[in-house]
């Protein structure tokens, strides 16, 4: 991990796909690989509905409940801000805003799960039997396309194997410059 205090944006890459392709899936899937090739991986998934991390009965829901706009939960293994937008107030959330609230000195990397429409980097999950079109023609931002079905990515566009996250993490490390990542181990 780097400690350098000056260091630099942290890289971002995306996935993203209609729902249901496995943008999950393969993440849980390529996180291990990551991590076990020395990177600290961020995430921040984009969710179309309500959500919440805390339950009835639970100190801070009770907080929360109460009027509490943040509550900072804290233990010796892990920390979780809650923030609440006010009633009336509920947006989209804005991916920049939620990078910054990263610490770039916990992260090599960070990888985005949604926000489909954010002009980052992406790879898109297409899975052809969903009858879905594939993102990558309407979206200059996808450098590859991750399928189980190569045949289906057009031309000049990165097709990679869906079940391969050795290859696909080899394909992230050399896009994005990553050590490490770039060749197979």
């Amino acid at each position: 991990m780097n400690t350098d205090t000056r260091k630099p944006p942290i890289p971002l890459l995306g996935f993203a796909a209609w729902s249901g392709a496995g943008k999950t899936t393969l993440l849980t899937r390529l996180l291990p690989v990551l991590r076990a090739r020395g990177l600290e991986v961020a995430m921040i998934k984009h969710a179309h509905h309500d959500f919440d991390v805390d339950k009835p009965g639970k100190d801070s829901f009770e907080l929360r409940q109460a009027g509490a706009g943040q509550v900072l939960v804290a233990s010796s293994r892990r920390f979780a801000l809650m923030v609440e937008n006010p009633p009336g107030e509920e947006t989209d959330p804005v991916l920049s805003e939620l990078v910054g609230r990263i610490d770039p000195h916990r992260a090599d990397l960070i990888l985005v799960e949604g926000f489909k429409r954010e002009p980052i980097p992406k790879i898109e999950i297409h899975r052809p039997a969903l009858g879905k079109p594939l993102l990558c023609t309407g979206d200059p931002h996808i450098v590859a396309v991750a399928t189980d079905r190569p045949d289906a990515v057009p031309d000049g566009m990165h097709a990679l194997p869906l079940d391969d996250v050795r290859l696909i993490a080899a394909f992230i490390g050399e896009y994005l410059g990553l050590r490490g990542l770039e060749t197979e181990t």
